[in-house]
């Protein structure tokens, strides 16, 4: 395992890491998502710390390029069937060792980025193979503040003050 001190770049799902993982469709069938304010925070210290943040997920939605751009994350890959290749066009594309990555994920679609990064992470309500592959696990649910979580725990794992 990578030190956490070593990330370079974290990877983030979105469905049950920044949302709670349920799906609301309204009479029209628009998704809506929600987020948690404070995950957002601490993907801003991230980035403002020298860490980049990606996101890799398999739905689609307006409501994610919207945070995201707010955010400043401007690596969004949506709509991905195959995660890992995904990963690894990222990483190809930014010159980043995969074992200076970190990845915070919630389910089975997610283990072949697990197995490609240095730092395998999951939030407290993942599924248990994902648990078990996983290198640290956040105490937090996802949605309910596992990013910030993550996010504050490699912070001081770089001795960064919050």
């Amino acid at each position: 395992m990578t030190p956490a001190a070593e990330i370079a770049l974290v990877v983030l799902d979105v469905d049950g890491v920044l949302t709670d993982g349920r799906l609301w469709y309204g009479s029209d069938g628009e998704t809506v998502k929600a987020f948690h304010v404070r995950d957002g925070h601490g993907i801003k210290m991230l980035i403002a710390a020298g860490v980049g943040v990606a996101v890799i997920s398999g739905r689609r939605s307006a409501a994610v390029t919207a945070r995201m751009r707010e955010l400043g994350v401007s690596d969004v890959a949506q709509g991905v069937g195959d995660k890992a290749r995904a990963l690894a066009e990222l990483l190809k594309r930014n010159a980043v060792d995969a074992r200076r990555v970190a990845c915070l994920v919630d389910d089975t679609p997610d283990l072949g980025m697990m197995a490609a990064v240095g730092l395998p992470a999951a939030v407290a309500d993942a599924h248990p193979e994902v648990l078990a592959a996983a290198k640290h696990v956040t105490r937090a649910e996802g949605g309910r503040g596992a990013v910030r979580e993550f996010c504050d725990w490699l912070l001081a794992q770089r001795g960064v003050r919050r």
